[in-house]
């Protein structure tokens, strides 16, 4: 069994909608640097998946201003649990895009486009209406990382992020 940190079970509980604010954040942001400075244009399945953290983030926000009204702590453990079921289903998703990656399953139609982009060359294509720019493919990983490919570390990451808000929602309703 793992240790866990002295007095994390009592303050995962109450810090959990904060952490899971900042998780949502730190994974849009790094989905977006991705995309910005690394080049990586995000496919159907790829927005999909930060979807998932817009989600998950707003209920947190909204779930830290409601606890902030006595009334509401007894919502607590069922804002945890709601903030591990968002994260569930995330690495449902990301691990769906990972099996359309790896072709163990078809992937959504609209999703089969061949990557494309605008450049100097074909712009003339552009303002004529010509050129026909399809977004990257969802069963094409733009990068691998330990055999991995994006939507694999975000399967593992949904799943521990989950595991968390399960932990959080055990430990209070224990407590309670």
């Amino acid at each position: 069994m793992v240790d866990l940190p002295a007095g994390l079970k009592d303050r995962l509980p109450a810090a959990w909608p904060g952490i899971a604010l900042a998780i949502s954040a730190a994974m849009l942001a790094t989905a977006h640097a991705f995309e910005r400075f690394g080049g990586y244009a995000p496919c159907l399945l790829c927005l999909q998946q930060r979807e998932v953290y817009w989600v998950s983030g707003a209920v947190a926000l909204v779930g830290i201003g409601l606890l902030r009204t006595r009334k509401a702590e007894a919502l607590r453990p069922w804002l945890a649990l709601l903030l591990a079921a968002i994260f569930l289903f995330g690495a449902g998703l990301a691990a769906y895009h990972a099996g359309v990656e790896w072709k163990w399953w078809p992937g959504p139609g609209a999703c089969s486009g061949v990557g494309g982009s605008v450049s100097s060359l074909n712009l003339a294509g552009l303002l004529d209406g010509t050129l026909k720019v399809r977004p990257p493919a969802c069963d094409t990983a733009a990068w691998r990382l330990l055999g991995l490919s994006m939507a694999g570390w975000n399967t593992l990451a949904s799943l521990a992020w989950a595991g968390l808000g399960v932990l959080a929602w055990r430990w209070e309703r224990k407590s309670a």
